[in-house]
């Protein structure tokens, strides 16, 4: 990594007393005039990618196979440079070399100059540019990541919603537009999905509309058969629990749920209709909300399958520490015994604060400073009034 900082610095602080182009313009243009760079007999890859490049040795051991052609560090030293004089840190460049080495085979003045421009001509910054190069190395090498980028910043609606979605895929932006995606995206507004529920959708799961048409359609038919029918307020979070999951991995899950919840299968099914998100939850998630809900709040299996999206909240971090706040103002006679559990935990934080702590500062002063321990994990065995 050192190595890698000198090499940046010295292409492009460096200067020559014969002339006043920078390191990088050198890099940049001087392969034009001047002949094909013989090959380096003393060049070996490997170690240029842990030496020059910051990979570790097992990243480069991986990285080599796909750069072995390389005979000269000619044409990654400018890729390097170019990677560098657009704002990547040698971490940052250290990072794109291990997810895509064929970036270091790129051609600095026929590809990355031209899709540079490209991306500054859609009118992303330098700064959003690196962020994207740092993200997705590739799309600085394919022409397509250009030309598709202004489709999926309409889809996605921001430049931010779609660097979210290329975290978890990555090859978005190179996928098929005509063939591929705009097939996907009227395939869901056939399903009832608007504009917003799509771009939701997306955000949950990038590489669903990057995905083969026939493989989504098939997901769809899996969320009908949970029963979440097409055109439902419900049919996109179906879609999202179940793309890329197998029928029986699905029975698999429904089982899980009948036995932790102890649902029927009326009962499960209500349960998935009403929020098809529980298919989601883990066997554990599900056994601990199951002892929370049944053995310490008292909740009846029916009463939870009909608001089953209480399931899905954090355990520690909403659940409980809501649970011991109307627990204790119950107990002391401060809240009827009959106020619903289930209310205060669907509520937003703030709404929760004004309705069950901030009225009671008074009477019970110390309750916002154990609620707020409470959401910290440090659950005091008693709630106190003072």
């Amino acid at each position: 990594m050192l190595r890698l900082q000198s090499f940046i610095a010295a292409r492009l602080l460096s200067s020559t007393s014969a002339a006043l182009i920078s390191p990088l313009h050198r890099l940049l243009y001087g392969a034009a005039a001047a002949p094909a760079v013989s090959p380096n007999p003393s060049f070996a890859i490997e170690p240029y990618l842990v030496e020059t490049c910051g990979l570790t040795r097992e990243q480069a051991l991986k990285s080599s196979a796909k750069v072995s052609h390389l005979k000269s560090p000619s044409k990654p030293d400018a890729v390097l440079a170019f990677l560098a004089d657009l704002g990547l840190s040698s971490a940052d460049v250290a990072a794109a070399v291990a997810k895509d080495p064929k970036l270091l085979c790129a051609s600095v003045e026929r590809t990355l100059v031209p899709n540079v421009a490209g991306f500054k001509a859609l009118g992303l910054s330098r700064s959003e540019i690196a962020r994207l190069v740092s993200l997705t190395p590739s799309n600085i090498r394919l022409a397509s990541a250009v030309s598709n980028l202004p489709y999926y910043l309409h889809l996605f609606g921001s430049y931010e919603n779609l660097i979210r979605a290329l975290k978890f895929g990555t090859e978005l932006l190179t996928r098929n537009l005509e063939k591929v995606v705009k097939p996907n995206v009227a395939f869901l507004q056939e399903c009832g999905i608007d504009a917003i529920g799509i771009a939701s959708l997306c955000l949950a799961v990038p590489r669903l509309i990057g995905t083969k048409p026939e493989h989504v359609r098939a997901m769809a038919v899996l969320a009908e058969t949970v029963g979440v029918p097409r055109g439902s307020g419900m049919f996109r979070l179906a879609l999202q629990a179940v793309a890329f999951r197998s029928e029986e991995t699905i029975a698999v899950k429904v089982e899980h749920l009948k036995n932790a919840f102890r649902w029927s299968d009326a009962e499960v099914g209500i349960a998935v209709c009403k929020f098809p998100m529980v298919l989601k939850m883990s066997k554990d998630m599900m056994q601990s909300k199951s002892e929370f809900f049944i053995s310490e709040v008292g909740l009846e299996p029916v009463y939870m399958a009909h608001r089953p999206s209480m399931l899905y909240l954090s355990l520690e971090g909403r659940l409980r520490p809501r649970y011991y706040a109307v627990k204790f103002l119950k107990e002391n006679g401060l809240l009827d015994r009959d106020r619903s559990y289930y209310a205060s935990f669907i509520k937003r934080e703030k709404v929760f604060l004004e309705n069950y702590i901030h009225p009671y500062k008074e009477t019970a002063p110390r309750l916002a400073e154990d609620y707020a321990a409470a959401c910290r994990g440090e659950v005091p065995t008693n709630f106190r009034f003072a």
